[in-house]
């Protein structure tokens, strides 16, 4: 305000200057002006004076405002940052724990199947033996009754006995 009155009278002389009647009434004029001028300073000064520094409070609360609220985001950046942290190594305890649940479970059924391949070969060797067992047996059992069916020949047991094991092996 003291800025705009300082200007208003150092034009003064130039608008006296630009006159064309210097026999008017201009000291009066301007005297009158400056006291007009004064006036409204002294009425509006506390007034202009309040209302800017309530509206620079008004800003500086807004602005006040502003920061917390950019404070609080940050926070809130920083826990999620923090809680994504935390995620991501459970995650990859998780995997973790998975991978080793899978590998063991590998294990376990491929031991498992080991036991039951030995356990069917075992069975299969068993069988095998006891089949053969009873193979040669049966074919002992007709190379006797063939032979001994046949009343006209007359073998002596050794003979019988060097028959019955060409015919086996």
């Amino acid at each position: 305000m003291k800025k705009m009155l300082f200007i208003v009278l150092a034009l003064m002389p130039l608008a006296l200057l630009a006159s064309d009647n210097v026999e008017t009434d201009i000291k009066q004029r301007v005297f009158n002006f400056v006291i007009f001028a004064g006036i409204v300073y002294y009425m509006l000064a506390d007034k202009l004076k309040t209302f800017f520094q309530d509206r620079s409070k008004s800003i500086q609360s807004e602005l006040d405002e502003v920061q917390n609220a950019l404070e609080e985001s940050k926070k809130k950046v920083e826990d999620a940052n923090t809680n994504l942290e935390e995620a991501q190594k459970l995650a990859t305890e998780l995997v973790n724990e998975a991978q080793n649940d899978i590998n063991s479970i590998k294990d376990r059924i491929a031991a498992t199947y080991e036991q039951e391949i030995n356990s069917l070969s075992k069975s299969f060797d068993d069988k095998l033996t006891l089949e053969t067992r009873k193979a040669k047996s049966q074919i002992v059992n007709e190379v006797l009754n063939e032979l001994l069916s046949d009343d006209n020949i007359s073998i002596s047991q050794d003979d019988l006995v060097n028959i019955v094991l060409k015919k086996v092996s």
